[in-house]
C-alpha cells in the first residue's frame, strides 16, 4: 500500500530543509595562495616571477622547506636570498609568499642552547622551547628611551677594567690582525658574568666549526652556558644565513633586554658579515663601490650596532651591551670596513701582532685603544688610580722607543722605563682566567704605590699572583665600596696597599 501524499510531500520538505542548513551552516576553508616560479638559482641566491604583491623583506617559501628572504622587488622579477640548503631546487619550481617577515625564537628556554639563525638547534638536546618569536629586524630605541650608561660591565681583564672600562649599553669595538686573541677577550668577558645577572648571546658568523666547536666547549667547561646563548653560522653555511645571523642573535638579546635585564652580545665577527653581504649584493647586480663593497654596507651595520643601549628605568632599565669583533690586514685600521665601525662605535679596543709576538697577552694597545663612554660608567676605586697608571704607560711605551736604538737616558727616564716594564708585567693576563675587582684593585694600587718597583722582572709574575691571592684578606666592608660608587677613602687605600705589600715583601731582592 503506498504512503500517503501528504508525508511524501513533508519528508521530501525536510530534506530540503538540511541542505539549506548544511549550506548556510557551510564556510568554505580556502585561503588563497600567491604562487611564482624560479627564473634562476645562483650560489645563496634565487630569480623569482609571479609574485607580484611580495614586499621587501618578506618570507617565501621554496620545495623542500627551504625559506628566502625578498632582497630586491623589481618589477619583472624578485631576488631572493637563500637560508638553507638550496641544491634541490632547480627554475620552475614553485615560491610561495608566507605574508610575513623572518623571525626568531625566543625566550628563556633558549639559554644553554646552541642553535642556528632560524632557531633550529645544534647542540643534539631536543627542540628548541622559546615563549615567543620577533622580527630580526627591529627599529632601534628611540632616543627618548635611552638612559646615560652609568654602570660598568667588568670584563675580568686588567688592561681593559682599569684603562679601557666598558659600560653596561655600550658598543666597543675588538679589532687587530689575525690570530692576535681578539675571541679570547670576548669570551673572557662572558665568563666574567658568571653570578652578575648579566646574560650572553654569542654570535658566530662564518667560524670555523673546530673554532666554535672550542668556544661553545670552553663556555660549558666553565660553567657559562648556564647564562648563554650560542648563534652559529659556519663558514661552509649558504651566505644568506651568515648576513641574518647578528640580527637574529641581537633580536634574542632585545627580549632579555625588555624585560629589564643587562645582556652583553659579541658578535664574532663583523668581516664574515660584510662580506656575506657583499656576495649575496653582487651576484643580486646591485652596483659595488669602495671594495666592491655595496653603498650601504655602512648601514647594515650601523643599524645592527644602534640596537644596542641601556633603557629608562620606566621601560624596565635593562641594557645591551655589543661588543662586536673586526678583523684587520697588516695592521690597517684605516681600512674601509674597520673605519666604518670604529665611527659606529663607542670606542675600541685594539690588539697589537708585536705584542702578541712579546707574549703581552691579551695584546691590548693602550695607545690605540679608547673608551668613549665607560670613564663615566668606572667604579670610583678605578678612576683613582687609573688615571696615573695611565699617563706612566704611555710615557714608558714613549720612551723604550728611544732606547732600542740606544739612546742615553738619564735616571729619571731609566726610572719611567723600569716602572713602565712592571705594569706591564701586572698587566698580563692568562687565557680564561677573569680577575675580581678587589684583586685587581689591590695590583693596581701597588702599583700606582711603586711597591713592585725593587722585584726582578723575572719574579714580577709571582708577585702580581701573589698580591692577588692577598686581596682575599681585604675587608668585607672595603670590597663592598670598592664595588659599589663610593670613592677610596685614605684608609681603605693604606689598608689595601698594607696588604699588598705584606704580600711583596718575599719577592724584593
Amino acid at each position: 500500500m503506498s504512503a500517503p501524499p501528504n508525508s511524501a510531500q513533508n519528508a521530501l520538505d525536510r530534506a530540503f530543509a538540511g541542505l539549506r542548513q548544511g549550506r548556510e551552516a557551510f564556510t568554505p576553508q580556502l585561503t588563497p595562495r600567491e604562487v611564482g616560479t624560479i627564473a634562476n638559482v645562483s650560489t645563496g641566491i634565487a630569480l623569482v616571477s609571479g609574485l607580484p604583491g611580495v614586499g621587501s623583506d618578506e618570507l617565501v617559501k621554496f620545495r623542500g622547506d627551504v625559506f628566502g628572504i625578498a632582497f630586491n622587488v623589481d618589477e619583472d622579477e624578485i631576488g631572493v636570498v637563500l637560508l638553507g640548503e638550496y641544491w634541490h631546487l632547480h627554475a620552475g619550481d614553485e615560491v610561495e609568499r608566507t605574508g610575513r617577515v623572518m623571525d626568531v625564537a625566543v625566550g628563556d628556554g633558549l639559554l644553554g642552547r646552541v642553535i642556528d639563525p632560524l632557531g633550529r638547534p645544534l647542540d643534539g638536546n631536543g627542540p628548541v622551547a622559546s615563549s615567543g618569536r620577533l622580527p630580526i629586524e627591529r627599529p632601534a630605541a628611540p632616543i627618548m628611551d635611552r638612559a646615560p650608561v652609568t654602570v660598568p660591565l667588568q670584563t675580568g681583564l686588567k688592561v681593559i677594567d682599569a684603562l679601557i672600562p666598558i659600560g653596561r649599553g655600550q658598543r666597543e669595538l675588538i679589532l687587530g690582525d689575525r690570530q692576535t686573541g681578539k675571541t679570547a677577550i670576548a669570551i673572557d668577558t662572558i665568563l666574567n658574568q658568571r653570578g652578575r645577572d648579566v646574560l650572553c648571546v654569542y654570535c658566530a658568523v662564518g667560524q670555523r666549526a673546530s673554532a666554535i666547536a672550542k668556544a661553545v666547549a670552553t663556555l660549558r667547561e666553565k660553567a657559562a652556558m648556564d647564562y648563554t646563548v650560542v648563534v652559529v653560522t659556519e663558514g661552509n653555511d649558504p651566505p644568506g644565513l651568515a648576513y641574518i645571523a647578528p640580527y637574529a642573535a641581537t633580536s634574542i638579546a632585545e627580549h632579555f633586554m625588555e624585560q629589564g635585564r643587562d645582556v652583553l652580545i659579541v658578535y664574532d665577527d663583523l668581516t664574515h658579515h660584510a662580506r656575506a653581504y657583499r656576495e649575496l649584493s653582487l651576484l643580486l647586480r646591485r652596483p659595488p663601490g669602495r671594495e666592491a663593497f655595496p653603498g650601504d654596507i655602512f648601514y647594515i651595520h650601523s643599524r645592527l650596532l644602534e640596537r644596542a643601549t641601556h633603557l629608562r628605568k620606566e621601560l624596565g632599565g635593562g641594557s645591551l651591551t655589543a661588543l662586536p669583533i673586526i678583523e684587520t690586514e697588516a695592521q690597517n685600521i684605516s681600512a674601509y670596513i674597520p673605519t666604518n665601525l670604529i665611527s659606529i662605535t663607542d670606542g675600541q679596543v685594539y690588539l697589537s701582532p708585536s705584542l702578541f709576538q712579546l707574549g703581552v697577552l691579551p695584546a691590548v694597545d693602550v695607545g690605540k685603544s679608547v673608551s668613549r663612554v665607560g670613564g663615566k660608567a668606572q667604579r670610583a676605586a678605578y678612576r683613582s688610580v687609573a688615571g696615573d697608571l695611565k699617563l706612566a704607560y704611555s710615557q714608558f711605551e714613549e720612551l723604550e722607543t728611544f732606547a732600542r736604538f740606544g739612546a742615553r737616558l738619564d735616571e729619571d727616564n731609566r726610572k719611567v722605563i723600569e716602572h713602565g716594564l712592571r705594569i706591564r708585567a701586572c698587566l698580563k693576563q692568562p687565557e680564561f682566567s677573569p680577575v675580581p675587582v678587589s684583586a685587581q684593585i689591590a695590583v693596581l694600587l701597588a702599583l700606582t704605590a711603586e711597591l713592585f718597583s725593587d722585584v726582578p722582572i723575572d719574579r714580577m709574575t709571582d708577585a702580581e699572583q701573589a698580591v692577588r691571592k692577598a686581596a682575599a684578606d681585604i675587608p668585607a666592608q672595603v670590597c663592598e665600596r670598592l664595588d659599589s660608587a663610593d670613592r677610596l677613602s685614605d684608609e681603605d687605600r693604606e689598608t689595601i696597599i698594607g696588604i699588598a705589600r705584606k704580600a711583596i715583601q718575599e719577592f724584593t731582592s
